[in-house]
């Protein structure tokens, strides 16, 4: 375990170490700002798909995704974010007491 952890944190630092050694002049270009805005959004949607679909190596329609639809509509309505959570959080549990 000691070693993952190791090496987790060597990792973390030589990612730090290279965003340092990159020239100042290719973090301007409208490209790689475009990319660096638009990276964390992906990421996110991507974690929230795999944690709300997936269950292991199965994909799986349950009571996560209708709580992922809720926070969607919350979210179409303009909702401020703690609604958002709070509608998904109650119909996840909502689904989840009828059996689903």
């Amino acid at each position: 375990m000691w070693i993952a952890v190791g090496v987790t944190a060597l990792g973390c630092y030589v990612v730090k170490l290279c965003g340092l050694l990159i020239p100042a002049g290719v973090l301007e270009r409208p490209l790689v700002r475009r990319l660096a805005a638009l990276l964390p959004v992906a990421l996110l949607a991507a974690l929230t798909a795999q944690q709300t679909f997936a269950d292991g190596r199965v994909l799986v329609l349950d009571a996560r995704a209708a709580g992922l639809a809720a926070a969607a509509v919350a979210l179409v309505l303009r909702a401020p974010f703690l609604l958002v959570v709070a509608a998904a959080v109650v119909v996840t549990a909502g689904v989840r007491a009828l059996g689903g």
